[in-house]
């Protein structure tokens, strides 16, 4: 057995990390046990076709990188194949509204499926368990079903904002969708109620006995390629051949005296090390948490690193990135006099309309008796609502969020991965990891994340009180808030002149998971809005 900590949004998912230790495996190990899992009892959140970043620090071999599984663009695309459905650009920045909503949902919404492929290579080259053995779970869950959380309940009912489908709608996109998540009375399952998915244990059981090789270039890659050209899919025989995850330095900072690891792009580090680096200008403490000046002030960084990753941040294989400049501490200076002499940062958006959107990806983040650390944040981007006859998963949908104009970091290009606000990030007390934390939340994740770093090293908090705290978020004009946030702070941040919205809901803006290792003791955070949980074994 090996003693180590969990932390993920699905208790589930959490049991099968946790198994996977208590059977000696590593954290790498235990985090690919939670995803694989997460993707049968979260199949909106993550799957099997979807994406993401994988933050591994392994001390036993002395090595720390970022495995970069981000979705790509099918070859197929051309930079100018949508310009003519644009109508808005989503009010946060998290892609945009087309006409006939075809980058969102349907068999043109869907890019390279990654996330199979990055499982595979990290417990290849970094775990100790095989991972037919680490499917079992996953497999047991399709086949013999999960009750439904509250958490997957509401993402499946959530009316989205600004114009983008229900997802309820998406469900109904193929018809083995509707044989999964639809009851015989034509209703979804409700809390509590038992969903099995037979169809994707089956194609888990495949890929247990046949390897991944299987989903990619062997007779799974046949079923899913015929499916696309039988229904105006633009994924080929060559985009699954090229679904390679790569290997990055960790991009790094400093705060307060902490260095930060955080993934290069087109993940999200840069923007928390901007905010971090504006932010570093302030006394925090003494301005006092989630008072209204420490909101202003907080906000203004989340959009001046706002509007310099829509300006400049994009896939680095396609786009000239100025990394120097956006993490230099000189920059960052300027940015916080700025703030500090009263002058508000507009968010530009393309015809913005108000409105929220639901945010579907999730984390996981593990830690072991060994040193080693995974925080690992994978998705779907949005579901694009396609299954395959006969395979049970559903694809990503994250076509969505590249830019329909030519000529931008994240405009359309075959091949090219767009933007994610991703953050896994590895906080360092000295050369060993202090906090390990990611989160789900489309461009909420980079706040959620940036606040959670606040609270651990400015407020001192232990994990679970930096990730329970209330948060905010502000990636537009408009400062949101939790209901948690006093109405007396709203009513003086109305009085500074800013726009301020209230949602109903007490936990929001990303779903923040980590894990504090502080004298030698590990503490454990779970976000309370997504039904998280933390195992310690």
């Amino acid at each position: 057995m090996t003693h180590g900590m969990v932390s993920a949004p699905q208790p589930e998912a959490v049991e099968a990390g946790a198994w996977a230790l208590k059977k000696g495996g590593n954290a790498v190990d235990s985090a690919i046990a939670c995803a694989l899992v997460q993707t049968a009892v979260d199949p909106q959140m993550c799957g099997i076709a979807g994406f993401g970043s994988m933050h591994l620090y392994l001390a036993e071999r002395s090595k720390h990188l970022l495995l970069d599984f981000h979705g790509r663009a099918p070859l197929a695309v051309t930079p100018d194949m949508w310009v003519d459905l644009i109508e808005h650009e989503a009010e946060d920045g998290f892609g945009f509204i087309l006409k006939g909503r075809v980058n969102e949902m349907g068999y043109g919404s869907i890019t390279s499926p990654m996330s199979l492929r990055a499982y595979d290579e990290a417990l290849k080259c970094y775990g100790t368990m095989e991972l037919a053995t680490l499917l079992e779970p996953a497999i047991d869950y399709a086949e013999n079903g999960f009750m439904v959380r509250p958490h997957v309940s509401y993402f499946w009912e959530v009316k989205e904002g600004t114009g983008r489908i229900p997802q309820i709608e998406k469900f109904k996109c193929s018809e083995e969708s509707r044989k999964i998540y639809f009851k015989a009375d034509g209703t979804l399952r409700q809390p509590g109620e038992t969903l099995r998915n037979s169809n994707m244990a089956s194609t888990l059981r495949r890929i247990a006995k046949n390897g991944v090789d299987d989903f990619y270039t062997g007779a799974i890659a046949d079923e899913i390629v015929l499916d696309m050209q039988a229904n105006g899919g633009l994924i080929s025989h060559d985009d699954l051949k090229a679904a390679t995850p790569e290997v990055h330095e960790p991009l790094w900072g400093e705060y307060r005296g902490y260095r930060i690891a955080v993934p290069p792009p087109p993940a999200g580090g840069v923007m928390v090390l901007e905010m971090l680096n504006i932010l570093e200008n302030f006394d925090l403490v003494a301005l006092g948490h989630n008072s209204a000046e420490y909101i202003a002030v907080v906000s203004e960084a989340m959009k001046i690193a706002t509007v310099d990753k829509d300006s400049h941040v994009g896939d680095p294989r396609f786009v000239d990135v100025p990394l120097q400049r956006l993490c230099d501490k000189g920059y960052a200076a300027g940015l916080a006099e700025r703030i500090k002499s009263g002058k508000k940062t507009r968010v530009p958006r393309l015809g913005a309309a108000g409105g929220a959107e639901s945010k579907d990806t999730t984390q996981v983040s593990t830690v072991d008796e060994f040193g080693n650390c995974v925080s690992m944040t994978h998705s779907l981007g949005m579901p694009s609502g396609v299954v395959t006859e006969g395979l049970g998963f559903m694809y990503n949908g994250c076509m969505a969020v590249f830019d329909p104009r030519p000529g931008n970091p994240d405009s359309l290009a075959p091949g090219k991965s767009r933007f994610t606000a991703m953050t896994p990030s590895i906080v360092f007390d000295g050369q060993k990891p202090y906090f390990v934390v990611g989160a789900p939340g489309g461009t909420f994740i980079t706040m959620g994340v940036l606040q959670a770093i606040l609270n651990v090293i400015d407020f001192s908090m232990d994990a679970q009180q930096s990730i329970s705290a209330s948060r905010f978020c502000t990636t537009s004009d408009i400062i949101d808030i939790s209901n948690r946030i006093p109405r007396f702070v709203e009513a003086e941040l109305k009085n500074r002149g800013y726009q301020v919205r209230r949602t109903y809901l007490s936990y929001h803006f990303a779903g923040v998971h980590g894990i504090r290792i502080k004298d030698g003791r590990w503490d454990g955070g779970a976000d309370p809005g997504r039904d998280g949980m933390v195992m310690e074994v």
